[in-house]
């Protein structure tokens, strides 16, 4: 395999969200192509998730898009993302209560496909949670949990996103069905 073009082989150290949502888009092409070992892939994921914006930037693609690496999770990938700590557990959890919350809302006007897309980043959040370190998902996924009913210090989250009683109880319902693998 040739070695990348130097100008995007490696991430910024630290990337703007945009920055980072093509960076992953980038990467996932070359390795759905064949073009990026898991290893390799999962060793410049790590370095993108060691920032923010550079994770937030990882998950939009990689949750949300139509690529089939968060359904394959392969385990060097797994492995590099439990290293990178809690702000991957953090931002896991938070894509798991917001895709929840959404195929709700979108159940609820009736469109299908957005429901499915949902449901989808839903179930990916799901298997990469059960995947990280468990401790940590344990705790994050308490303080989750204890929001939906309007307790500790996610019910701003919560409700800066306007998540009515029914998706709080979803989010539980999520929330339960990590710790049932």
């Amino acid at each position: 395999m040739a070695p990348a073009p130097s100008d995007d082989s490696a991430a910024p150290l630290q990337p703007s969200f945009q920055q980072a949502m093509e960076i992953t888009a980038h990467w996932l092409a070359l390795w759905e192509n064949g073009e990026l070992s898991d290893e390799v892939l999962a060793d410049r994921v790590a370095e993108l998730v060691a920032s923010r914006d550079g994770a937030r930037g990882f998950f939009v693609v990689s949750l949300a898009g139509d690529g089939p690496l968060m359904d394959r999770l392969p385990e060097p990938l797994v492995l590099q993302l439990r290293l990178a700590g809690e702000g991957v557990v953090d931002l896991s959890v938070r894509n798991l209560a917001m895709s929840t919350a959404m195929a709700l809302h979108h159940q609820r006007a009736g469109d299908a496909a957005q429901q499915g897309a949902s449901e989808r980043v839903q179930t990916r959040c799901t298997e990469l949670l059960r995947g990280l370190e468990p401790q940590a998902v344990k705790q994050r996924l308490e303080t989750l949990l204890a929001a939906t009913t309007g307790e500790g210090d996610d019910v701003a989250f919560l409700e800066r996103w306007g998540y009515d009683a029914d998706q709080r109880q979803a989010i539980a319902a999520a929330i339960e069905a990590v710790a049932e693998a």
